[in-house]
C-alpha cells in the first residue's frame, strides 16, 4: 500500500461542526471540529494559488452506492445482544484469489486460508508437522476466546507467536508454513473477537454516553481508551455509538500495533452498532475504515458513500472516500473528493490527505506546506506524531535526511512508541551514513511490531552490513514477512502489494509476480504499477514490465525507488539513454533510497556509463 494512505493515524474525534452549509437532514451532525470556519484550504492564502475555490457546500464527485451493504442484523452480531452468550468467529479467510474455499481444512478441523505463495489448501492439509504449532498457538492466543471485553493477551506473546511461523516457515519452508500461518491465525483471531457486554434489560438503543466520547481515541493512549469503552458497553450494550467508536479503536489499534486479529473484533464491533441502529452513519463511517486498512478499497467506497448519505459532513467518512480514491488510482476524483472534505470539515486529517494527494501529482511544494500547516494545527499527541511523521517521510523521499531526523524527533517527542516515526527515523538513520544506529533500532522495532516494511528494511541492512551471520539474520526476517502476510490474510487483510514487494527481492520470484497482477486486477495506482513492473522484471519479462514502470511514474510522483525500477528496466529493454537518465534521477533524488537498491542502481549507472 501507499506510503501515506491508513497508516496509523489517529481516529478523530466527533465534536459539534464550524459553521457550514447545514446538511440535508434535520439531526445533529457530529464533526471532529479541528480547525475554525477560516481553517478551510481553499480559503488558505498559503496555497490560494494552487487550489480553485469552489462555492461553499458543492460536492464533488459524490456516487450513490449500488447497496445497501452496510446494513447489519442483530443475527450477524457475535453474540447477539448478551456477551455471556457472544460466540468466537474464526477469522475470514482472505480476499485475493489464492484464498481457499471455505470446505477446506487443515489438520485438527482448523479452517486454511489462502497464502501469498499460492500453495493449495489440499497440500497444506497434507503437512503433518503443523499440529504441535497449533496447539502452542492455542496457548498463545490465551484465555481470549472467553475474555468477551477483556484485553487483547499481550503483544509479546502475538509477536512469539509470528516468530515461531517464521521458524516454522525456516523448518518445513512452502507447504509447512502455509499450514502453521494459517492455523496460527485462526487461533489468534477466534480467541480474541468474541464481543458483548452484561444484558441491561432494554431493548431500545441509547446514544453515546459522554463518558465514552470518541474524543478518547486521540487523548493518547488508545489501550486505556478501549478498556473505558469495554467497561462502558458491559453496563451499556445498547449504546450503539460506544459500539462503532470500539469498532474504530480496534482498527487503531491494529494499525498502530500491527495487530491484524484486532480487524475481525472491529468488524464485530460495528456490525452490534448497525444492528442496533442500521443507519447510524458512525459506524458505517467506521465499516469503510475497516474496509479501507483491510486493503478493500472498491468496497471502502461504497461504505463511506453510505455514510455520507446519512450524513455528508462526517469527517471519518469524508476522509475513507479520499483514501479509497487514492489507492483505487483514481486520482482526479481523489483531488474532488478532498475539496469537498475541506470545504466540509477543514481540520488535521484532511490537511493530510490533501498533501499526499498533492505530492502523487510532483507537487512536493505544496504538499509540504500544507503538512506544515497541519502540524501547527496540531493539539493533540496522536496527531502530532502523525503529522511530524508524514513531515518525516515527505523530506526523506526527497533525501533530505536531516529534515526528516529532526520531524521524526518531533514526532516521538509526541509518542515515543509511534511505529512510523521509528521506522521513518531507522530509514533515515541508514540513508544517512548511521548503519549501525538504522540496524539497532529496526531490530527494537520488529522485536514488538514484525511488520513487512521493518522486517525487509532490517534483512537489506543486514545483507549490506555483509558480516558474519547477517545472510542467515536477513533470510529470518524475511521469512517473518511471510508468516506476517499469511496471518493477515487471515484476518481479512489483502495483502498482495506486501507479498509482490517482498517477494520479488527477497522471496519466491512466481508468488510476485501472481501477487502483483491480483494486485492490478482491483486497483492501478502508481504503487500498484511499479509493483507489478518490478515483479515482472524479476520473471524475465522486461518487455512486457516497461509500460507499467513509465506509468508508476507518469503522475510525476517523485520517488527513488520507482525512478530505478524504470531505469533498470530501460537498460533490459535497450533504452540506454533513457535508463541513464532515471537510474541517475533516482541517485540525486533519494541516494540512500534503499540498502541494496542504491547500491544496485550505482552499478548499473556505471556500466551504462562505461558502455557510451
Amino acid at each position: 500500500m501507499s506510503p501515506r494512505t491508513n497508516d496509523g493515524e489517529p481516529e478523530r474525534p466527533e465534536h459539534p461542526a464550524p459553521a457550514r452549509p447545514a446538511p440535508a437532514s434535520d439531526r445533529p451532525v457530529p464533526n471532529s471540529g479541528q480547525a475554525p470556519e477560516d481553517a478551510s484550504l481553499v480559503d488558505d492564502a498559503v496555497v490560494g494559488d494552487v487550489v480553485e475555490a469552489k462555492p461553499r457546500g458543492s460536492v464533488a464527485g459524490d456516487t450513490e452506492p449500488e447497496s445497501a451493504t452496510g446494513d447489519a442484523t442483530a443475527e450477524d452480531t457475535a453474540g447477539g445482544d448478551d456477551p455471556a452468550q457472544a460466540e468466537a468467529v474464526q477469522a475470514p479467510a482472505g480476499t485475493g484469489p489464492t484464498d481457499t474455499a471455505p470446505g477446506d481444512t487443515a489438520p485438527d478441523g482448523a479452517t486454511t486460508v489462502g497464502s501469498p505463495a499460492g500453495t493449495e489448501a489440499n497440500d497444506a492439509s497434507k503437512a503433518t508437522g503443523p499440529r504441535t504449532l497449533s496447539a502452542d498457538a492455542g496457548a498463545d492466543a490465551g484465555a481470549g476466546a472467553d475474555a468477551g471485553l477483556e484485553g487483547d493477551g499481550g503483544v509479546e506473546e502475538r509477536v512469539a507467536a509470528v516468530r515461531r511461523v517464521g521458524a516454522a516457515g525456516r523448518r518445513w519452508r512452502s507447504v509447512q508454513l502455509v499450514a502453521c500461518a494459517a492455523m496460527l491465525a485462526v487461533a489468534l483471531t477466534a480467541g480474541a473477537i468474541a464481543l458483548g457486554a452484561a444484558r441491561d434489560g432494554q431493548d431500545v438503543p441509547v446514544a453515546t454516553a459522554a463518558a465514552v466520547s470518541p474524543g478518547l481515541l486521540a487523548s493518547g493512549d488508545l489501550d486505556s481508551s478501549i478498556t473505558a469503552l469495554q467497561a462502558h458497553l458491559r453496563v451499556q450494550p445498547k449504546d450503539f455509538g460506544g459500539w462503532a467508536t470500539l469498532g474504530l479503536a480496534y482498527v487503531e489499534q491494529a494499525r498502530t500495533k500491527g495487530d491484524p486479529s484486532r480487524y475481525p473484533q472491529a468488524e464485530q464491533a460495528l456490525k452490534r452498532s448497525l444492528s442496533l441502529r442500521s443507519d447510524n452513519d458512525q459506524a458505517l463511517a467506521g465499516r469503510a475504515a475497516l474496509a479501507a486498512a483491510r486493503h478493500d478499497f472498491a468496497n471502502a467506497l461504497t461504505l463511506a458513500d453510505q455514510a455520507l448519505k446519512q450524513n455528508p459532513y462526517n469527517e471519518r467518512a469524508l476522509c475513507s472516500r479520499i483514501d479509497a480514491l487514492v489507492e483505487l488510482g483514481r486520482y482526479d476524483d481523489a483531488e474532488k473528493a478532498v475539496r469537498t472534505a475541506d470545504e466540509r470539515r477543514p481540520g488535521v486529517p484532511v490537511f493530510t490527505r490533501y498533501a499526499y494527494v498533492h505530492e502523487l501529482r510532483g507537487d512536493v511544494t505544496t504538499a509540504r506546506r500544507v503538512l506544515d500547516r497541519a502540524l501547527a494545527a496540531s493539539t493533540s499527541p496522536g496527531d502530532i506524531a502523525y503529522v511530524a511523521s508524514q513531515l518525516g517521510q515527505l523530506a526523506w523521499n526527497q533525501g533530505d535526511y536531516s529534515t526528516a531526523l529532526t520531524h521524526y524527533a518531533r514526532a516521538l517527542a509526541a509518542d515515543e512508541n509511534y511505529l512510523p516515526a521509528l521506522e521513518g527515523r531507522a530509514r533515515a538513520q541508514a540513508a544517512g551514513g548511521q548503519q549501525a544506529e538504522a540496524i539497532k533500532g529496526l531490530e527494537l522495532i520488529v522485536t514488538r511490531y514484525p511488520l513487512p516494511g521493518p522486517l525487509v528494511e532490517l534483512g537489506e541492512l543486514y545483507e549490506a552490513r555483509g558480516g558474519e551471520g547477517d545472510t542467515a539474520k536477513a533470510e529470518d526476517q524475511y521469512a517473518l514477512v511471510d508468516a506476517w502476510t499469511a496471518i493477515a490474510r487471515a484476518n481479512g487483510v489483502n495483502a498482495d502489494l506486501d507479498t509482490a514487494l517482498a517477494a520479488a527481492d527477497h522471496g519466491d520470484r512466481a508468488t510476485a509476480l501472481r501477487a502483483a497482477r491480483d494486485d492490478w486486477s482491483r486497483r492501478h495506482t502508481v504503487h500498484t504499477a511499479d509493483a507489478l513492473a518490478w515483479a515482472l522484471h524479476v520473471n524475465g519479462k522486461d518487455a512486457e514490465a516497461l509500460p507499467y514502470a513509465r506509468q508508476a511514474t507518469a503522475t510525476g510522483y517523485r520517488n527513488a525507488s520507482f525512478l530505478y525500477h524504470r531505469g533498470v528496466i530501460e537498460k533490459a529493454t535497450g533504452h540506454p539513454a533513457d535508463a541513464r537518465t532515471h537510474l541517475s534521477a533516482a541517485l540525486k533524488l533519494n541516494p540512500g533510497f534503499s540498502p541494496l537498491g542504491a547500491r544496485e542502481a550505482r552499478t548499473a549507472l556505471k556500466t551504462l556509463e562505461a558502455s557510451k
